[in-house]
């Protein structure tokens, strides 16, 4: 067994990973620091967990995939061993509805998992012990994103529409994003996926070898404004634009504009964000449309979504920054001109601002073996009808994102804050 003490790391990067162990553990008080004891309770849509559950999940973690399998001796408190376990029976019904543990004892239970972590780290750690630390690092930083999405869905379902947070307002949009164009990649034989001794999700390994024809990548993602001209021409009306599932989801959930819309078919409309509603931005990149949307859009544009791949080609390179949540705006920004009013001649908001669809349904790549699974990682379930999203978002932590980083939900979901990027065979 893998415990402290034995192969020992050295002191130096055994304070690195506790510091960056310390940091996240703390951003995510920081971020239930807003809220009264009320907003940790409850959770407002099947597939969302109350605050207090993502609180104790990510507790869990390092308590049932570090502490148990690395420390010599440690015992899990038994009423707690299986609480926080998203496999356990009845999960899904009952992560919103809890009034117990209460707020108070999810925090002493946080505080003396973080105090075992703390004397392993001081006695030295194995390199086993190490992985899934820094896994369990990005495992916080992905529920974070997920806590946020979580409290947006809570607060823009209420009545009142209460924010989030109330001490700030976004940054004012005076100027036009670009135009919208698409920039040629010449295809051929590439590579994607990360290198496994990178630091990430088992679902981006391994490195691989793919072919694409050419094509054409938008220069920036959709905005509302573009978004809207799909609406007015009838965009939910059209059947013939919608993927079969897609059109019967549309029906049956009533969608006539994305998620957090209110009131676009009567004049310019408001958007609920978490700083609380504010008027629709043309300028601003869609948001919170699920994937058939997005599909739908893409074909009365007579395009279509980007694959996986050609995302990641044409992100090949990047420097990975953007508006990410340590930004503070909460809310996706237009893309940018310099100063003389001119486009970035690459892709622009490739990272941060909103996870892009991709028409690539998820998968195991080629040669992925399930002997190489890190204990606990979410990833590699690869469970099927889901697609695949990439480039982070405006409530992810920046932490999480690569240029390889891949992120799947099921092709209805509008929860997370999911926009749209144009994609085509070949330019004209």
């Amino acid at each position: 067994m893998d415990t402290p003490g034995d192969g020992r790391r050295s002191s130096g990067a055994g304070r690195s990973l506790g510091r960056r162990f310390r940091r996240v553990r703390a951003a995510t008080l920081d971020l239930v620091a807003p809220l009264e004891v009320e907003d940790l309770v409850p959770a407002s849509h099947p597939n969302a967990s109350s605050a207090k559950w993502h609180l104790g999940h990510t507790t869990w973690w390092f308590e049932r995939y570090f502490l148990e399998p690395h420390l010599r001796g440690f015992a899990p408190d038994p009423e707690w061993r299986d609480l926080f376990d998203p496999g356990r029976r009845g999960f899904r019904t009952d992560r919103g509805v809890w009034s117990r543990p209460t707020a108070a004892e999810v925090g002493d239970y946080r505080r003396r998992v973080e105090d075992k972590i703390g004397r392993a780290l001081e006695a030295g750690l194995g390199s086993n012990a190490e992985a899934a630390l820094r896994f369990g690092i990005q495992h916080e930083a992905l529920h974070q994103e997920l806590l946020l999405a979580d409290l947006k869905h809570l607060f823009g379902t209420h009545p009142l529409r209460p924010a989030y947070r109330a001490d700030g307002e976004p940054d004012g949009f005076e100027d036009a994003p670009p135009p919208l164009r698409f920039l040629s990649f010449a295809g051929g034989e590439v590579r994607i996926g990360r290198f496994g001794t990178d630091s990430g999700f088992g679902n981006e390994t391994p490195r691989h070898r793919r072919f694409l024809e050419p094509f054409g990548l938008a220069n920036r993602l959709v905005t509302n404004g573009e978004y809207r001209e799909f609406i007015e021409e009838g965009g939910y009306r059209e059947r013939s634009l919608w993927l079969p599932d897609g059109w019967d989801a549309c029906v049956a959930e009533g969608w006539r504009a994305p998620l957090y819309w209110e009131n676009p078919h009567d004049g310019p409309g408001t958007e609920f964000t978490l700083l609380g509603p504010r008027p629709i931005e043309p300028a601003a990149p869609v948001s919170h449309v699920s994937y058939f949307e997005a599909d739908a859009f893409a074909r009365w544009r007579e395009c279509r979504l980007p694959g996986e791949a050609e995302w990641e080609t044409a992100a090949a390179g990047l420097r990975v920054e953007g508006n990410f949540a340590e930004s503070g705006r909460l809310v996706p920004r237009p893309a940018s001109r310099d100063r003389a009013g001119v486009a970035a001649p690459g892709p622009a908001q490739m990272f941060g601002d909103l996870w892009e669809w991709t028409r690539s349904p998820h998968g195991p790549y080629p040669g992925y073996r399930t002997a190489d699974r890190q204990p606990g990682d979410p990833t590699t379930g690869f469970a099927t009808g889901r697609q695949v999203l990439r480039g982070g978002s405006c409530l992810a932590p920046e932490l999480l994102v690569r240029e390889t980083t891949r992120n799947f939900l099921r092709p209805r979901t509008r929860l997370l804050p999911t926009g749209i990027r144009l994609a085509r065979d070949r330019t004209h």
